[in-house]
C-alpha cells in the first residue's frame, strides 16, 4: 500500500483482505510453522478435544488481529503508521496460517463465526484510526498485551503433549510482544480508562463462543 492510494482505494484492499481471511484455505505464511519439526504426539480424545477449542480461539484472535490491523491502516494519517500496520498484519497472516493448519492436524474446523469476527473488529480498528495516529497505536499496544497475557494462559491450559500447538502458540506470543513495543516506540498513547476494561470482556466473549462453535 502506498500513500497515492485513495481512500476508496483503501477500503477496497480491505475487502479482498477480509475476503482472504475468512474463506479457506487461509492466505499462505511467509515462514514456516514452528511446528514444522515438532514430533505429532497422539492425544486421546478430551486432549484432542481441548487443544483444538484453544486453538480455535487462537485463530479467530488472528482473523479479528487481521481485521483490527487493516480497518487502522485504512483510515491512517501519515504512511509511516500506515506501513506499521500492514506490516504488522503480515505477520499475523502467518499466525492465521499456523493456527488453521494446526486444526486441521487435530481434525478440527476454524470458528463458523469468522465473518462476524472479522466485521466487528475491522469497524473498531477503524474507529480507533479515526480517533487519531497516536491513540491508534495506543490500541496496537494494549491489544497485542492483552493477546500475549492470552497466549501465556494458552501455554499452560494446552495438553502437556501437544508439543506442536505449544510450539506455534510461543512463537506468537513473541511476535505480539514485539508488535506491542515497536507501536509503543512509534508513540504510541495511553488509552482512556474504560476501554481496556471493554477491550478485556469483548475478548472474553470471543473466547468462550469461539471454543465451541
Amino acid at each position: 500500500m502506498t500513500a497515492s492510494l485513495s481512500i476508496t482505494d483503501r477500503l477496497l484492499v480491505a475487502v479482498e483482505r477480509a475476503l482472504s481471511t475468512v474463506t479457506e484455505p487461509e492466505p499462505a505464511a511467509a515462514r514456516p510453522s514452528p511446528a514444522e519439526t515438532v514430533p505429532d504426539a497422539p492425544l486421546d480424545a478430551d486432549d484432542r478435544r481441548h487443544a483444538a477449542g484453544l486453538m480455535r480461539i487462537n485463530h479467530v484472535g488472528e482473523v479479528c488481529a487481521q481485521a483490527l490491523y487493516v480497518g487502522q491502516a485504512a483510515v491512517a494519517r501519515t504512511e509511516d503508521l500506515r506501513r506499521h500496520l500492514i506490516e504488522a498484519a503480515a505477520e499475523e497472516t502467518d499466525h492465521l496460517a499456523w493456527c488453521g493448519a494446526r486444526l486441521r492436524e487435530l481434525d478440527s474446523r476454524p470458528s463458523l463465526l469468522n465473518p462476524l469476527w472479522y466485521g466487528g473488529a475491522w469497524l473498531i480498528g477503524a474507529g480507533a484510526g479515526l480517533i487519531g495516529d497516536r491513540l491508534s497505536l495506543g490500541f496496537v499496544v494494549e491489544t497485542e498485551r492483552q493477546v500475549e497475557a492470552h497466549l501465556a494462559g494458552h501455554l499452560d491450559a494446552l495438553p502437556a503433549a501437544d508439543m506442536r500447538s505449544r510450539a506455534i502458540v510461543s512463537r506468537m506470543k513473541e511476535d505480539e510482544a514485539r508488535h506491542a513495543d515497536h507501536a509503543q516506540a512509534a508513540g504510541a498513547a495511553a488509552l482512556p480508562a474504560p476501554l481496556p476494561l471493554l477491550m478485556r470482556a469483548a475478548a472474553q466473549l470471543m473466547r468462550t463462543v469461539a471454543y465451541r462453535i
